[in-house]
């Protein structure tokens, strides 16, 4: 009797670990059972794996036969692991060498046809595997391009069972399948948008080139018409492109999530994402049943999550967007275990004055009573507002207005306010103004206190919090960057201090 044996990846969250399958085969009535806290869709491999075995023409072993998954306290979730199981079973058979299946990660669904049909998360799963020292790994072919991203990988596509068994020696005729493409859904931001094409509204702009700067968020209110959309659509093409790291890690949750094109490398650029004003808690967040999936808040991570007429999203979709401003990541607790996804992403909030957005100047055009104002304004919360370092309000934009400055010449604006932040914040784990926190920030504002005397006097009137001045600080210090300056001066605590409260969010 041989027990066959070979390797899987299992992912909690983007962090992958590795998986020992091993099939015992008994001489006992025939019976199929899968241990090792698998759920329910890995449960199921047991069908697809008896069709494909038979489908690609090899016997399938009248024994009693025992998959484990290694180790068995581990949460697994998901069809990736058919092939790997499939593997393990014919090498318990004998029907392929099981030396060869030693040792070797095998990642892939099996359709009952025996086709290989690819799957998510390739890019995490490969490269948690070349980490723990297996850089042999078989994935079907419409994954090859993402597994070959991974540097160290010995990456092999496959059209099918038939095809991976042969390759360990079974004897069995290969047959042409088509292979199956992986869809993908894009959530780059959409290519030529220009900051050029925004008439007027001199004031966003400012704001939205302090927000790619300094990394803050940003609150626009506005009248329908004003240009929120275009600027907030805009911001992605003044950030700078993604670092090594970055793009890898972005890259790893979008190949979680099942919207990464591997055809076009890994995602250089900052992403985008604008969920619609219905969506839930859990597409925004993550979430699911089993191991939770990562939501658009961490598609968006060292990008720009847009919510645009913000007031509209339920209190629960809001609410739960405090730990990730806060922290830059989401921790999702499910019953079958907990998952951390990176959430660093740059907030923009679009928001209407009132309910019929009327309420400019003197709102005489407004039809909305009192309290349906203050509902709607309800919707964003202080706690929410008080991590939104830019609030800006737009007027109407008149015709014929000029146009600004072209995204290109904001965007080496940014760049250079961006350099200037990495050499002052060389070997601390922030990366930008809006990151550090305010005790760091005050120290080195130097002796001169009347630099916060403003300030102070803000919290004294109780319109701004003690996070608000360090937000403020924040923008102030990224104002002194793009100036120029080594440290911000009076005017610039002051012009950061308009900035944030002079929207409706104040």
């Amino acid at each position: 009797m041989v027990l066959g044996r070979t390797l899987a990846v299992a992912l909690v969250g983007l962090r992958g670990h590795v998986v020992e399958v091993e099939a015992h085969l008994a001489p006992s009535l025939p019976a199929f059972t899968l241990v090792g806290l698998p759920d329910a869709a890995l449960a199921e491999s047991r069908d697809r794996v008896r069709a494909a075995v038979s489908s690609s023409g090899l016997a399938w072993p009248q024994r009693r036969i025992t998959v484990n998954l290694s180790p068995a306290t581990l949460p697994k979730s998901g069809s990736t692991f058919d092939l790997a199981i499939a593997v393990a079973m014919l090498a318990g058979a004998e029907a392929v060498d099981p030396l060869r299946a030693v040792g070797v990660v095998h990642l892939g669904e099996l359709g009952l046809d025996g086709r290989l049909r690819p799957v998510r998360g390739v890019l995490p799963a490969v490269a948690a595997a070349v980490a723990a020292g297996h850089p042999r790994v078989v994935v079907p072919r419409g994954n090859l391009a993402e597994a070959q991203l991974v540097p160290g990988a010995q990456a092999i596509g496959a059209d099918s069972l038939a095809e991976v068994a042969a390759g360990y020696g079974a004897d069995v005729e290969v047959p042409d399948v088509v292979p199956v493409a992986a869809e993908h859904a894009s959530s780059a931001p959409r290519p030529g948008l220009d900051l050029a094409d925004v008439i007027g509204q001199p004031d966003a702009r400012q704001s939205l080139e302090v927000a790619a700067a300094g990394g803050h968020h940003l609150l626009m209110v506005g009248p329908p018409g004003t240009g929120k959309t275009m600027l907030a659509a805009r911001l992605p093409g003044l950030l700078p492109d993604l670092s090594e790291a970055d793009a890898v890690e972005v890259t790893a949750v979008h190949s979680v999530a099942g919207t990464f094109d591997p055809g076009e490398g890994l995602l250089r650029r900052p992403p985008f994402e604008d969920p619609h004003h219905t969506a839930t808690p859990a597409s925004v967040v993550g979430g699911g049943s089993g191991v939770p999936r990562p939501g658009a808040a961490s598609r968006a991570h060292r990008g720009v999550l847009f919510l645009d007429e913000a007031p509209e999203f339920t209190t629960a979709v809001l609410q739960t967007l405090r730990q990730p401003l806060e922290h830059g990541e989401l921790v999702l607790h499910r019953a079958a275990g907990a998952a951390r996804y990176p959430a660093r992403f740059q907030l923009v909030l679009a928001a209407n004055p009132c309910p019929c957005g009327k309420a400019v100047g003197k709102g005489l055009g407004c039809t909305c009573r009192s309290e349906q104002r203050r509902r709607y304004f309800g919707k964003l919360s202080g706690p929410l507002l008080d991590r939104v370092d830019l609030q800006v309000e737009l007027g109407p934009a008149r015709p014929g207005g000029e146009a600004g400055e072209r995204s290109a010449a904001v965007a080496a604006r940014v760049a250079a306010c961006r350099a200037a932040q990495a050499v002052r914040l060389s070997g601390t784990p922030w990366r930008t103004n809006a990151e550090v926190p305010g005790a760091w920030l005050r120290a080195r504002l130097g002796a001169d206190r009347s630099l916060t005397t403003e300030l102070d006097r803000a919290v004294d009137r109780g319109t701004l919090s003690l996070r608000g001045v360090d937000r403020v600080l924040r923008v102030a210090w990224t104002l002194a960057d793009l100036a120029g300056r080594d440290a911000p001066a009076r005017t610039d605590v002051g012009q950061a201090l308009l900035l944030r409260t002079r929207g409706h969010g104040a």
